[in-house]
């Protein structure tokens, strides 16, 4: 096997991994380890040696963090992908049985396959420094504090009266820990991402939470070209072309809670910020549709914002 690539699927439990390597030959006992420090330990040591083109996991809710960062802190190269597109790999490949073992080694082949693209990079997850994970966390704890704010809301409209206390009680609980929470975002930023905040929020339409969501959940801002950070985030247009039909192009997948956040950022930029405001005007005037024209004002900011990260690499680290 001298000539093959190495590659190494792993799915993902909260309280264990089941790993399978394709092209070498794993210790059996790394085939299933648990999922905490010893068993990431374990696992790093185990596969660093056999040196993997690609080491490859499903998204699950978080469970897969710690275990991405620590082999990437070990040196391996890895990519954590949509389950959807693993799942229809599985599917094109004639893998219809689903157990954590068979989904490891779909993995892997998938692995195999990514590699060898020359775009292999855009599937490999940057090396999140500590304070990165820690905005992260708290932008997606003040997403759950809305959420439930929403939803809290949305009961007290229905509720009778007898229920109404415990709802507005909740509400009023749910508003303290929204402002601590933004509070602590806002000062992690400034203590941490100072330079690249600021940056960010020169661009109209780019606010304090949207910038330190940019910041906490796309580190690849300023690392990619322009159509990779675009279809990141998904607001690249694919095209849908068969024969001499020419369909209406759409776009697919990426990261949706950027795209959300991003969304809303574009919606003020189309009033306040001048140069988007005059595009997405004169999109309209040629007969695009609202939305069309929104998504393509999304990815123009989103395209500058990149520019500007790039640009001011060397200045804008904190």
């Amino acid at each position: 096997m001298s000539g093959s690539i190495v590659s190494v699927g792993i799915d993902v439990a909260s309280t264990h991994v089941d790993v399978a390597v394709s092209g070498a030959v794993l210790p059996k006992s790394c085939e299933r380890v648990s999922n905490d420090q010893a068993g990431q330990e374990l696992l790093a040591q185990a596969l660093v040696p056999l040196q993997p083109a690609l080491v490859l996991m499903e998204a699950t809710g978080g469970y897969e963090a710690e275990l991405a960062c620590g082999l990437q802190a070990a040196g391996l190269r890895v990519a954590v992908v949509n389950p959807k597109m693993a799942r229809d790999f599985a599917k094109a490949m004639q893998q219809l049985a689903k157990t954590d073992r068979i989904d490891a080694r779909t993995l892997a082949q998938l692995a195999a396959v990514l590699a060898q693209r020359p775009d292999a990079e855009r599937f490999v997850r940057p090396l999140s420094a500590p304070e990165q994970q820690d905005l992260a966390a708290l932008v997606n704890r003040r997403r759950q504090l809305v959420a439930m704010q929403l939803a809290e809301r949305q009961r007290l409209r229905l509720a009778r009266a007898v229920a109404r206390p415990s709802i507005e009680a909740m509400l009023q609980a749910i508003a303290r820990q929204l402002d601590d929470v933004e509070a602590e975002m806002v000062a992690h930023v400034e203590r941490h991402h100072g330079e690249a905040a600021k940056l960010l929020q020169q661009v109209k339409g780019i606010g304090k939470i949207a910038a330190a969501t940019l910041l906490g959940e796309l580190p690849e801002l300023g690392q990619l070209n322009r159509r990779q950070i675009c279809a990141l985030v998904g607001v690249a247009p694919y095209a849908n072309d068969s024969g001499t039909t020419r369909g209406r192009r759409r776009i697919a997948g990426g990261r949706f809670e950027i795209r959300r956040a991003l969304y809303m950022a574009t919606l003020t930029a189309t009033r306040h910020n001048a140069t988007i405001k005059a595009f997405y005007e004169r999109l309209v005037a040629a007969g695009k549709l609202p939305k069309v024209a929104l998504i393509a004002c999304m990815r123009k900011l989103l395209t500058h914002l990149n520019a500007l990260m790039r640009q001011a690499a060397p200045h804008a680290a904190a």
